[in-house]
């Protein structure tokens, strides 16, 4: 591969999985046209650069990259949170690089403090009329929202929306299945799943995970009218409710919740959308059991260094006795 040829290649960077899950690894794959044995692979972290309102970012290597990699795939242990990564390859001596791959993502659904992404209305799916608007929150003064048009084509506000602060106001949803989320200076929200529909009924379920034990609604919409006739709603292609509510309500959500959700009235039927369920065990939960475990560990220390100090005290009060007896005969003599 010519030196020219190194500088116009732009590799195409694969993220698998593409949703996080507890406990799960990311993969990255870095694909070169014309690959051929010799290439460096370079990882990077990308970093949101709001200065350029329409998407950019600096890229920070990943940890043992700096050197780059023979293998053309780099797994990263422990992703707790929505990031997005780049990768580029390099040959010869001194090395000629390609261009930058595309940012490419690994998303989450959990909200987190420092960044969290809200839609209004809180739905899954819209009609193409509908107006949405995605709010930002977290430890930032700006914002921007980017988004992810499935299954290749990265966007942002200023793209299809207007942002008014932090908020993004979409007049008209796209017909489309993309994700989105919010990107500070410093950190990635959560990412939501939202699509725009052109039918005439639509499911009516939670953007965001539920969590265990806690009620969620489901409800089925007509573009135009109200429904009038029976309902019947869908987990996994099973019927699971027929009556004539618009709503199902499931009063503790459990794992076996999780699926895939859809509706039919009138012989129309919604598209189907993913409910996802989250363990109510968070990391706080978690925290409360070991500082309790280690203050009864301390207790118990200190319980057993007392026994010790007393058992020794008691062993040697015999002789401090006898000492004090013979002092008083002693003194009784004179």
């Amino acid at each position: 591969v010519s030196k020219t040829l190194c500088l116009t290649l732009k590799p195409v960077l694969r993220v698998s999985p593409r949703w996080l899950s507890p406990g799960s690894s990311v993969t990255l794959s870095c694909e070169v046209e014309h690959e051929s044995a010799g290439w460096s692979f370079y990882w990077y972290k990308a970093v949101p650069d709001l200065s350029h309102k329409s998407g950019s970012y600096s890229y920070e290597l990943l940890p043992a990259s700096s050197n780059g990699t023979a293998d053309n795939s780099y797994i990263i242990h422990g992703q707790t949170h929505t990031a997005g990564y780049v990768c580029r390859a390099g040959r010869g001596e001194p090395h000629v690089y390609t261009l930058y791959s595309q940012p490419h993502f690994v998303w989450s659904g959990d909200l987190h403090p420092s960044a969290s992404l809200s839609v209004s209305p809180d739905r899954v799916q819209h009609f193409t009329s509908d107006s949405v608007s995605l709010t930002c929150e977290g430890n930032s003064a700006e914002w921007r929202v980017g988004s992810f048009l499935l299954p290749d084509l990265l966007s942002f506000c200023s793209d299809w929306g207007t942002m008014n602060g932090s908020t993004c106001h979409v007049q008209k949803i796209q017909s489309s299945n993309a994700v989105f989320w919010c990107e500070s200076g410093s950190a990635f929200s959560n990412a939501v799943n939202i699509t725009g529909h052109d039918d005439d009924l639509i499911l009516l379920s939670p953007v965001h995970p539920v969590t265990e034990g806690h009620s969620v609604t489901l409800g089925c919409k007509w573009r135009t009218e109200n429904l009038r006739s029976k309902v019947f709603f869908y987990q996994n292609y099973t019927l699971i409710q027929s009556e004539s509510r618009v709503e199902m309500i499931i009063p503790a959500v459990s794992k076996s919740h999780e699926g895939f959700y859809k509706c039919q009235s009138s012989g129309k039927e919604s598209p189907q959308s993913w409910l996802a369920v989250t363990s109510s065990l968070s990391g706080s939960s978690y925290l409360v059991p070991l500082v309790s475990g280690l203050a009864c560990l301390i207790v118990l220390i200190i319980l057993l260094l007392l026994m010790m100090f007393f058992k020794k005290s008691k062993s040697k009060s015999p002789f401090s006795f006898s000492c004090l007896q013979s002092i008083h005969q002693l003194n009784s003599l004179h």
